[in-house]
């Protein structure tokens, strides 16, 4: 009887979301997948322009699912490559902004616990402002060996095993020295924005934070990341969250195809993910970087003209079945 109550339950939930939002279920386009991973698509069109985007839903309690990341050393690898390097994982998705002349990632990526890249905290001034440097705090998601997961803002350097994480967004600094301190990261926080230990096992890091309590909270100028009216623009996004009742959530917008899919602003990818429930969730790299494999299947068409591009990280997630 319990069984037939909680089918029933999952019935009017599936028809509840895609009576709210017309999300068509595809797994069987991408199968074969587990019961505790989903994935929808939409084509509804949002602000009134043509859109095409996927959510996955995966169940993070399930211990048949391993969630990581990997990178790459001095280079970049497509999300296809990424697929092979990893002996073809369920999911492949893109994270981190990075250097396209350096190949570096420029936010955290950790993986069974260990940092293998960290936060870039300094950004050069220009013009008068040559001999200045600001210091945003950029931001992450990380899920812990319990299977938790969490947005935060975070400070990283080399010397620590563990970033330090704050729960609120911070305003940059601005001084005359090119490294952001461990001291002058401290001197940056409120009383009430204490920092802890961010102990994490996998987490991503990218940015702006986009949703915080299950509401639009766009930490866009705090992070220096589509400062001013660049929040409205459309573009093909990548954004991750999660919900209170422990769903990760892992959305991908395609964009910059006039007439068939032009792309989501920020505030259309926040709401996008409050109505999956979200409770925290980030914006990640997009644009030409924006691309998700299922099964090595491809979801969304990238934006470049080559096809996928290559970057230095993603998010993977492994069967342990």
């Amino acid at each position: 009887m319990l069984k037939y109550f909680f089918l029933v339950y999952l019935f009017i939930q599936t028809c509840f979301i895609q009576a709210q939002q017309n999300w068509v279920r595809m797994d069987s386009v991408y199968a074969p997948l587990p019961a505790s991973m989903e994935v929808w698509r939409s084509t509804e069109s949002v602000g009134g322009k043509p859109s095409i985007v996927y959510l996955i839903r995966a169940k993070l309690s399930d211990a048949g699912l391993l969630f990581t990341a990997d990178t790459s050393f001095k280079r970049r690898l497509t999300p296809r490559q990424f697929f092979e390097k990893n002996k073809a994982p369920l999911l492949v998705v893109n994270t981190s902004f990075f250097s396209f002349s350096t190949h570096q990632n420029l936010n955290v990526l950790i993986q069974n616990g260990v940092q293998l890249a960290y936060q870039v905290h300094s950004i050069p001034g220009k013009g008068r402002d040559t001999l200045t440097w600001r210091h945003p705090l950029g931001s992450a998601l990380g899920i812990t060996k319990n299977r938790v997961a969490d947005v935060a803002w975070i400070f990283t350097d080399s010397i620590s095993k563990y970033p330090l994480a704050v729960q609120a967004p911070v305003k940059p600094r601005q001084d005359s020295q090119s490294v952001l301190s461990k001291m002058a990261f401290l001197s940056m926080l409120q009383p009430a924005n204490k920092p802890r230990p961010w102990k994490m096992n996998t987490a991503v890091g990218g940015g702006p934070v986009l949703v915080q309590g299950g509401a639009i909270a766009i930490s866009n100028e705090e992070e220096m990341k589509f400062a001013g009216r660049a929040i409205d623009d459309r573009h093909p996004r990548t954004a991750m969250g999660y919900t209170r009742d422990g769903w990760l959530l892992i959305l991908v917008a395609e964009g910059r195809h006039p007439g068939k899919a032009e792309g989501l602003t920020l505030r259309q990818t926040a709401q996008l993910l409050i109505d999956w429930n979200c409770l925290e969730g980030l914006n990640l790299d997009g644009g030409g970087s924006s691309s998700l494999l299922v099964n090595g299947k491809p979801t969304i068409t990238p934006s470049d003209k080559e096809g996928e591009r290559a970057v230095p990280g993603v998010f993977l997630i492994k069967s342990n079945y």
